[in-house]
C-alpha cells in the first residue's frame, strides 16, 4: 500500500472492508481489536475518507437482489469528453463512469429501482449526448465482491454468496439505500441511520443482520478507492469466446490470482462481441501485464480473442440507487 504508512490506517483498510459489526457502537468493537479508543477510529476514518483513500463506510448490495443495474459504454469524441462525462455524471442512477483507453472510452454503471428505471437513464445519456449506448446486461457474475486485502499477495476474497430475495421486507428497500449511501461516522451509526428513517435502532441492527445473512447485502464495510491507495493500473480485460464455453471459463478466471472481478454480460451484435469479463487492480501496468498473462495461459481461455481496457480517470464514484431520489428523500 504504497500511499499508506501507519500501520494501523493499513489494518483499518485491510481487515474491515467487510464483516463490519453489526452492533450498537461498531467503531468501539474495532478499537478494542485495534488497541484504539472509539474516537481516535472514528477520526482516522474521517481523515481517509476527507483524502480521498475511502469513499465510505457502508454496504455493497448484490446485484438484481433488489434493484436493477447494467455496465455501459460511449464512444466519445476526445475534445468532448469532459462535457459528456459530466453529463452521464449527473444523472443520480450513475454510481460509476470512468475514462478507459479504447475507443468506447467511457464506461458507467447505471442503477435504479427497476430495470425501466434504467433504460430511462440510458435513454436520457443517448438523446444528450448525440452518442450510441451500449447496454451490457449482466447474465451472471463469477466474482463480485472488490473488497481485498491490499497488503501482500492474498487478495482475501470469498466464494459468491447466495442470495435470498425472499428475506426482503417493506421498508429494506429505504434501510438499503442509506447504507449504500454510506454510515455516518459517528458513535452510534446504526442508530443515527435508523433516526434518520424514523425506526427503532433495534429494529434496523435487526433488518441489517437479515439482510447480510440472505446475502442481499453482499459486503458491508469500509469501501476504499483503490487509485488513491497505489493501485492505479486498473485493467478491464474482456474475451470473446462461444456462450457455451463461459460457463468453464469464468470460475476458472474468477479464481486466477490478481484478478478482482469476473462475470459474463450480454455482447452487442456486430459492435461489442465480448461476453466475459475481468478486472485487474495493480500497482504498475507492468503487473497487471504479468497477471493478464497468467490468465492467457489458462487452458479454459485458449483461442479465446481478449481485448485490454486500462482505466485512467474516474469521474464518479459512489453508492448505486435503489430507490427513487424522491422516495429516498
Amino acid at each position: 500500500m504504497e500511499h499508506i504508512t501507519d500501520p494501523i490506517d493499513r489494518r483499518l483498510l485491510d481487515e474491515f472492508q467487510r464483516d463490519f459489526p453489526v452492533t450498537d457502537h461498531p467503531f468501539q468493537v474495532l478499537g478494542h481489536i485495534l488497541g484504539l479508543d472509539e474516537t481516535e477510529v472514528i477520526d482516522r476514518l474521517t481523515r481517509m475518507r476527507a483524502t480521498g483513500r475511502i469513499t465510505r463506510v457502508g454496504a455493497t448490495i448484490a446485484p438484481g437482489a433488489v434493484s436493477a443495474s447494467t455496465l455501459a459504454a460511449v464512444a466519445a469524441p476526445e475534445e468532448q469528453l469532459e462535457e459528456i462525462a459530466a453529463l452521464i455524471d449527473a444523472e443520480p442512477g450513475v454510481n460509476h463512469n470512468y475514462q478507459r483507453e479504447d475507443t468506447w472510452n467511457l464506461w458507467f454503471v447505471a442503477t435504479g429501482p427497476d430495470r425501466a428505471h434504467v433504460s430511462d437513464t440510458l435513454a436520457r445519456i443517448g438523446q444528450r449526448t448525440r452518442l450510441r449506448v451500449l447496454d451490457l446486461r449482466l447474465v451472471r457474475p463469477f466474482n463480485i465482491d472488490l473488497g481485498f486485502r491490499m497488503s501482500g499477495d492474498t487478495r482475501n476474497v470469498p466464494g459468491p454468496r447466495k442470495v435470498n430475495r425472499a428475506a426482503l421486507q417493506d421498508g429494506d428497500r429505504a434501510l438499503l439505500q442509506a447504507l449504500s449511501s454510506g454510515l455516518q461516522l459517528v458513535t452510534d451509526p446504526y442508530a443515527a441511520l435508523a433516526r434518520s428513517l424514523n425506526r427503532p435502532p433495534p429494529e434496523a441492527l435487526e433488518r441489517i443482520d437479515a439482510l447480510h445473512d440472505a446475502g442481499i447485502i453482499s459486503r458491508l464495510g469500509v469501501i476504499v478507492r483503490h487509485r488513491a491507495l497505489g493501485w492505479s493500473a486498473n485493467a478491464m480485460v474482456v474475451w470473446d469466446m462461444p456462450a457455451d464455453q463461459v460457463g468453464t471459463a469464468g470460475p476458472a478466471l474468477a479464481a486466477h490470482p490478481g484478478v478482482t472481478l469476473c462475470y459474463e454480460r450480454n455482447p452487442v451484435e456486430d459492435v461489442w462481441p465480448y461476453r466475459l469479463y475481468s478486472m485487474i487492480h495493480a500497482r504498475s501496468r507492468n503487473e497487471a501485464l504479468e497477471i493478464l498473462s497468467g490468465a492467457i495461459a489458462l487452458p479454459e481461455l485458449a483461442g479465446a480473442r481478449h481485448k485490454v481496457l486500462f482505466s485512467t480517470r474516474c469521474f464518479k464514484q459512489t453508492g448505486a440507487l435503489i430507490q427513487p431520489k424522491e422516495a429516498a428523500a
